[in-house]
Order: structure tokens, then C-alpha cells, then sequence
């Protein structure tokens, strides 16, 4: 596509609302949302460019397994192979043949049910039937291995990326890992309780529901009883350098209602961490809500412009679910759990309503966008300008990662300064002092 021919999206004056910071920025275009050219194009330049969250780490915990998944409309395959995970295009170096439909456990060897040509989990090419009798010349197995993609992890989440020039996986989520040491992510569980795990065919853009998850300007009026356990007054930004944006809860309210605080707490926490809920939209599909004793995560993955399926998750700090020969103290804690399940079940209907009529209505009306609510909405300014990097940039090896929020309330907008600040926070505060 020439310059003189390229989508509007493509160059910077579509993204021209979007780009002052947000006490003077307009949301996104309808364009964004509803068009089905944007939605093909921003498979490619965005999701096919970015480091896009697939599956939990646990998934992929034994041998054996092979997980399939799809990344920007292309076919991935997942699997172990000893201590390293790999990636790979699911098709077969012969003829193209789709390797696997679904998830399902292997013997070691990645097989072609078509004329079974056999990978290991390396994804070198260890069998070609039959090619002895007659091979091509200069054929040569070394030549035809799986297409390797990029796969890494980071706390739960396996990630995928199909291009080689984007930042590694610590370049794109920047201090994040820093910023959430303390909770140990790596270490919580999923566990096979009823209702555990989830999915949702939502009939929204992807985008709107990254947006929903990361303001809380409409939690007063479209979620009445999240509102008391996570009260506006309470919220604060929850952001440093990195491609996320977030916000946190501080403290988590129980004296209303207590169905996020009814399951047991993770150890090791300090009075920050203990004491609130972190809410972080990782660019692009990754939404994670970390409270001090449990994780309710949600995978994102578009199915076309106004539908997408919610993958979600609830993770549990390191042995606090008790074991099956337990029962009297795993029935006690599946009754806790329900409280807590329902609770974001509930939350998560409402999300879904309110943005499924916005789809209607950037869809069938699509007036221009409106301005931003700076104390509100800041963070969705920085997820519309991280998705207008990806669209507008001819080589992703040129992203800037955006910078954080400045240490103290200089960048809060209104709003007195979080009275338990991240530890990160606090350490970044000391050094702007020493410094100044």
C-alpha cells in the first residue's frame, strides 16, 4: 500500500484527536470500532505486531501438552519441550495441512494426519514417510522445520508474538513485573472448582472492553454494588513505564460488602499490596485484576469488529485452596469462592451490556467522540495512543514504550494523592527527592 493509496488509519492525522494529553484529547473515532477495513487492518499492524497474551502458563505445565490458539487471525500451535515453551505456525511443511483443530496431549511428536509428516516438540521434521524411496533432490530435514513463532511468559500468562522486530516481552510490559513482585504471580493457581474458569461471546469491540475495564468514571451508575467494595474516592492511576494502563482500588472497601475479601489473603503482602485491588489492561487483550487473595483474569480474543469471546480465569495464591482429602476445608472454601465468583459474574454481566450497547451505538449511530474525563479516563488516553503506535508505525522496532506517571500527585488531576501507595511508588518518590 503506497502513501498516496494507505488507510486513514495508517497516518498520523486520524489519530490527531487522540494524541494531546487528556484534559484536551477526544476518545477514538467510530471508525475504530465498527469498521470492518479497520478491524482486518488492525489484525495485522496490531495484533499481528504485538505481544498478545494466549493462554496460562499452567496450560502447558506437563509435557505432553499441546495447546492450539489463534493470533491475528493465524493458526499457532503451543507445547513443551523440556524446560522451554515453543511456538509454532500450525501447519504442516509439506502441503499445508493444519496440524491440530484443538487442544489435546501428544506423544512427543507433533504429527500431519495427512500424509504423516512428524515434528519434534523442537519442531524439527523427524519423519517424512516414504521420501526415502524416491526423494527430492537436495532434500535435506533440516530445511523443513515448524515455522517457530515467539513465545514467552510472564507471572500466569503465556504470550505470543509474530513479529521479529518488537521489543522483547520485558521491553513491552516495562516495570509491571516490578511493580507486582510482591504477589508472586507465577505462583498462584488455577484450580478445577466449579466455575474456576469461563468464557463469554460478547457481542462489543475488543477495544471497548479494554476501555470499560480500565475507567471507573461509570461505576456509580452501571455497577451499583461494586461500587461500595470499590469506591471512585478510593481509585487512583496504577501506572509506570510500560505498555499497560491501570488503576487501583486503595483500600478495598469491605465495610459495605465483603465479597472480595471472604477468601483467604496471600502471604507476604505489605500494607499496599494487602490492602488493594490492582486493576492493569496489559496492551493488548490481557485485563488483570489482582486482589490480595485471589486473580480474576481475562484473556481477550477478537472474533470480528463488534464480537469478541472473553476467556476468563480465577487464580488463587499458593496453597490456599486446600486438597481434595480436605473436604470439610474445601467445601468451606468452594462456598467462599461462589460468593466471590458470583460477585464478578455479576460485575462482568453489567460490563457487558453497557458495552455491547455502545457497539450499537458507534455501530448504527457514530457520532464524533467526546472529550475525555481527565480524572476518569486518563488511562484510556494511553491505551488510544499505544493502539495509534501500532497502526500508524511502518516498523515496530521503532515503538517507544510509553513513559509512567511522575512520582507524587502531580499527574492525578484533581484528586489527593493515593494514602498507600505502591511500593514502587514510594522508591521512585525517594529518588526524585535525592535528585532534586
Amino acid at each position: 500500500m503506497s502513501p498516496t493509496d494507505a488507510a486513514p488509519w495508517r497516518l498520523p492525522g486520524f489519530w490527531a484527536g487522540i494524541r494531546p494529553k487528556v484534559w484536551s484529547a477526544v476518545g477514538l473515532s467510530p471508525v475504530a470500532y465498527a469498521d470492518e477495513a479497520f478491524y482486518a487492518d488492525e489484525q495485522a499492524r496490531l495484533f499481528g505486531r504485538a505481544w498478545t497474551g494466549v493462554a496460562l502458563a499452567s496450560e502447558l505445565s506437563r509435557p505432553g501438552r499441546l495447546l492450539v490458539r489463534s493470533v491475528a487471525g493465524k493458526s499457532v500451535l503451543l507445547t513443551r519441550s523440556g524446560d522451554r515453551l515453543r511456538g509454532f505456525l500450525n501447519t504442516c511443511r509439506h502441503r499445508g495441512t493444519e496440524l491440530a483443530d484443538a487442544d489435546c496431549d501428544i506423544a512427543g511428536v507433533i504429527r500431519c494426519p495427512y500424509h504423516r509428516w512428524s515434528y519434534s516438540t523442537e519442531g524439527r521434521l523427524v519423519a517424512a514417510p516414504l521420501f526415502e524411496a524416491s526423494p527430492p533432490s537436495d532434500f535435506d530435514p533440516a530445511d523443513w522445520r515448524l515455522v517457530p513463532l515467539r513465545v514467552d511468559t510472564w507471572g500466569p500468562i503465556v504470550f505470543v508474538c509474530l513479529d521479529e522486530e518488537t521489543p522483547p516481552l520485558d521491553v513491552w510490559l516495562g516495570d509491571l513485573p516490578e511493580r507486582l513482585t510482591a504477589y508472586r504471580l507465577e505462583e498462584w493457581e488455577l484450580s478445577d472448582l466449579d466455575g474456576a474458569t469461563a468464557t463469554f461471546d460478547v457481542g462489543a469491540n475488543w477495544k471497548l472492553l479494554v476501555e470499560n475495564f480500565a475507567e471507573y468514571y461509570h461505576l456509580p451508575w452501571v455497577h451499583p454494588k461494586l461500587a461500595k467494595v470499590s469506591r471512585v474516592k478510593d481509585h487512583y492511576r496504577y501506572q509506570g513505564p510500560g505498555m499497560y494502563c491501570g488503576q487501583t482500588t486503595t483500600p478495598v472497601s469491605s465495610d459495605q460488602h465483603e465479597d472480595w475479601v471472604v477468601l483467604p489473603p496471600a502471604t507476604g503482602l505489605g500494607a499496599s499490596d494487602g490492602a488493594s485491588g490492582r486493576f492493569v489492561a496489559v496492551f493488548p487483550n490481557v485485563l488483570l485484576a489482582v486482589l490480595p487473595n485471589h486473580v480474576f483474569l481475562i484473556l481477550l480474543e477478537p472474533q470480528g469488529v463488534g464480537r469478541t469471546i472473553e476467556h476468563c480465569t480465577f487464580l488463587f495464591p499458593p496453597g490456599a485452596v486446600p486438597p481434595a482429602e480436605d473436604e470439610r476445608g474445601r467445601r468451606r472454601f468452594a462456598e467462599a469462592f461462589e460468593t466471590t465468583r458470583q460477585f464478578w459474574v455479576d460485575v462482568n454481566d453489567e460490563d457487558i451490556d453497557i458495552c455491547e450497547r455502545v457497539q450499537r451505538g458507534v455501530s448504527h449511530a457514530g457520532a464524533p467522540p467526546g472529550p475525555m474525563a481527565p480524572r476518569f479516563e486518563e488511562p484510556l488516553n494511553r491505551f488510544h495512543n499505544m493502539t495509534a503506535d501500532l497502526m500508524t508505525l511502518e516498523s515496530v522496532a521503532d515503538l517507544v514504550v510509553p513513559s509512567g506517571d511522575r512520582p507524587g500527585d502531580v499527574d492525578l488531576y484533581g484528586t489527593k494523592p493515593n494514602p498507600m501507595p505502591p511500593p514502587i511508588e514510594v522508591e521512585a518518590a525517594r529518588r526524585a527527592r535525592q535528585t532534586a
